[in-house]
């Protein structure tokens, strides 16, 4: 699964959060602190199994009577489910041909009935935490901002980051122990 870009108003005011932190002022370093922001926040999303800024996700999964589950959480819609041909051109399923839910954890799940000739199907939707920066919640904020800072600080002579990031966000870490099925 790659993930969908963050959008660049979420980017743009978390550069500022970093810049208000590292006290940079001007906007020479803009373009560097934006990067290491874009990455801190992969690393967030990497280590909490969540996705802070909501976004438009699509996935590509076989198609089978099982339930499964979407990659990224937690969801907040499940807008389209197509068939995929063999050459992956899409197609529209009748809607007595699949099932979707979002349980109370978030999580998207998606199955086919076994009539569906496709062998794969492409499922968009949407998932996300919050609907831009400002919604993030604290922890997980003050952690991309460090992180972020860090990356900027330490961009010459490297280092491990801080120890506070990991512990401002393992609260908010999703562990996944079973498989990515359900039962019916």
């Amino acid at each position: 699964m790659l993930a969908p870009p963050f959008p660049a108003a979420a980017i743009a005011a978390a550069r500022d959060a970093a810049k208000l932190h590292l006290r940079v002022t001007g906007a020479a370093e803009d373009g560097l602190l934006e990067a290491h922001v874009a990455t801190a926040l992969a690393l967030c999303e990497a280590f909490t199994g969540q996705a802070l800024i909501v976004r438009a996700w699509s996935e590509v999964l076989p198609a089978h009577g099982a339930w499964q589950r979407l990659p990224a959480a937690p969801v907040t819609a499940i807008d389209s489910v197509e068939g995929l041909g063999a050459s992956g051109s899409g197609f529209a399923l009748p809607s007595e041909a699949y099932g979707i839910d979002i349980d109370a954890a978030g999580e998207g799940w998606v199955r086919t009935s076994a009539a569906i000739a496709a062998g794969r199907i492409r499922i968009g939707y949407a998932a996300g935490l919050a609907a831009d920066w400002s919604g993030v919640p604290a922890p997980l904020a003050q952690g991309v901002v460090l992180l972020a800072a860090h990356l900027f600080e330490a961009r010459a002579s490297g280092g491990a980051p801080p120890a506070a990031v990991a512990a401002l966000w393992r609260p908010w870490r999703r562990v996944r122990l079973h498989t990515a099925r359900r039962s019916a």
